[in-house]
């Protein structure tokens, strides 16, 4: 499920299953944002990733071309996306990542 909300900077939260239909859902709002609205992603409520979803964000995150924050990803998913080039950053969970 995506929860946004709409005034101020966009904050996008996910549950449930992060799979490839639940990440092409976020890559969709992640574009609709438009450039210059910034965007946080709140990931902490997610129970359970594939791979595969992170690979959809990753592509999402490098396309859209500006700083997203990410919140809830595990380190595993945070080296994935470093090996997608998509800089993470310190090895922190909550610190902002973007496209390199």
């Amino acid at each position: 499920m995506i929860a946004t909300t709409t005034a101020g900077p966009r904050v996008i939260r996910m549950d449930g299953v992060f799979d490839v239909p639940a990440a092409e859902a976020l890559a969709r709002v992640i574009a609709e944002a438009g450039e210059g609205v910034e965007v946080a992603i709140d990931l902490t409520h997610v129970r359970e990733f594939h791979d595969f979803g992170v690979t959809v964000l990753a592509r999402a995150l490098a396309s859209r071309g500006a700083r997203v924050a990410v919140r809830g990803l595990r380190q595993h998913h945070l080296r994935l996306l470093r090996y997608l080039g998509i800089e993470t950053g310190a090895a922190q969970l909550d610190r902002p990542i973007e496209a390199a």
